[in-house]
């Protein structure tokens, strides 16, 4: 097809088409915790130019061992340092810390798995139990399968916490102990009271213990927060912590970051790979060498204030939301320390403009939605929202 001597090119405009529709959506995008004010732009003009776009370079080796730098295409260098730069937000001590970045929350739930049932089978001998809320994100109850792991899924409260006293009745302390901590439940925002389950396994100091955090997107604003003290190890203990990248962070694409210590690291089964020069302790092999760098650069262009800025007003958004359905007398809750503003289902015309995720809960009257305020759902999109509650169609 030709317009004036010049070829169109249909997979051009297809894809133009798709793209304008996907921009037009993007302001009412609120069922889903993405970040839709992505600091990138730089990044891939950056990138454009800079040639790499033209070869694939590769992140097959251990970040942290430097017996792989013969093999000179890769970033992991960038990743060593995205992790030096994140290890001190969740009070890991940068002389013992190990990490990756990641594919995607999941992938760093996978890692925190494999690496906590690898730790405590070498600690014990044993295969541990792998305890998690009913609440949790799903993929913990599929990593657990899919390890062949025994699963003791723990009954969640109103609120999408576990439930600490039935934690205690499932608890068995001739098994070691995987204990998933969901920092901020799917569809409530409910966040595992730590300090109350790791008392409970303070009553059994002989049972080996790994506790995992998933951290998903709460685990990305809370160190820039007055709660950041939930997500510091020196304050609740844990060994590792997943948190996804494309939530708070602002990665256009699926992405996230793995934290452990050394120790665990050591404790995994080296498989030295004799073309790679070095031991593989991550479960994949080829991992994105472009994701450290977006890491790196996001960093490296926004501040410590701003993220602070940007946390401060989901919050406060998310409350002033809740506040404003409860003058409607609509049905609402919002969990401490949330950004996710859970309510009565509207009229099925807002949940599609809005894509709001659907739950039931027989508890609180039946079907419900939420909208995951983020840094791209302002105040004025909120406003606009709740009209369209209202009135209950568009």
């Amino acid at each position: 097809m030709t317009l004036n001597n010049t070829t169109v090119d249909p997979a051009e405009v297809r894809l133009d088409k798709f793209a304008g529709d996907m921009l037009s959506f993007r302001a009412n995008d609120f069922g889903y915790p993405m970040n839709h004010k992505s600091r990138l732009i730089g990044f891939y003009r950056w990138f454009a130019g800079s040639g790499l776009n033209l070869m694939v370079p590769n992140n097959c080796g251990d970040p942290f061992d430097s017996s792989h730098h013969h093999v000179k295409i890769n970033t992991l260098d960038f990743e060593r340092e995205v992790i030096e730069l994140l290890g001190p937000l969740y009070g890991f001590d940068k002389d013992n810390i190990w990490g990756i970045t990641t594919f995607s929350g999941t992938d760093g739930n996978n890692h925190g798995i494999y690496f906590g049932a690898k730790y405590l089978e070498k600690k014990t001998g044993l295969k541990p139990v792998v305890y998690v809320s009913e609440s949790a994100h799903y993929s913990s109850m599929r990593l657990a399968d899919l390890q062949n792991l025994d699963l003791s899924l723990i009954p969640s409260n109103v609120h999408g916490q576990m439930i600490t006293e039935e934690f205690e009745k499932a608890f068995n302390p001739e098994r070691p102990a995987l204990v998933i901590y969901a920092m901020g439940t799917t569809f409530k925002g409910g966040i595992d009271d730590m300090k109350a389950v790791n008392a409970i396994l303070a009553k059994y100091p002989d049972t080996a213990v790994f506790r995992h955090v998933d951290g998903a997107l709460f685990g990305g604003y809370m160190p820039y927060t007055e709660y950041r003290d939930i997500v510091n190890r020196n304050v609740n203990h844990f060994d590792s912590i997943a948190v996804s990248g494309h939530k708070f962070f602002g990665m256009d694409e699926p992405a996230g970051f793995f934290l452990t210590t050394k120790e665990v690291r050591d404790s995994q089964n080296r498989y030295d790979i004799s073309y790679l020069n070095c031991s593989m302790p991550m479960i994949n092999c080829s991992r994105s060498a472009i994701t450290p760098l977006k890491f790196w650069w996001i960093f490296q262009h926004t501040s410590k204030e701003e993220f602070t800025e940007q946390a401060a007003m989901m919050l406060e958004n998310a409350k002033w939301l809740k506040n404003e359905l409860e003058k409607m007398g609509w049905p609402v809750w919002l969990e401490p320390m949330s950004n996710t503003v859970y309510f009565k289902r509207p009229a099925q015309s807002v949940v599609k403009k809005y894509d709001l995720a659907p739950d039931f809960d027989e508890r609180l009257g039946g079907e419900l939605s939420h909208v995951v305020v983020m840094q791209h759902v302002t105040k004025e999109r909120l406003k606009v929202f709740l009209d369209d509650v209202k009135a209950g169609e568009i």
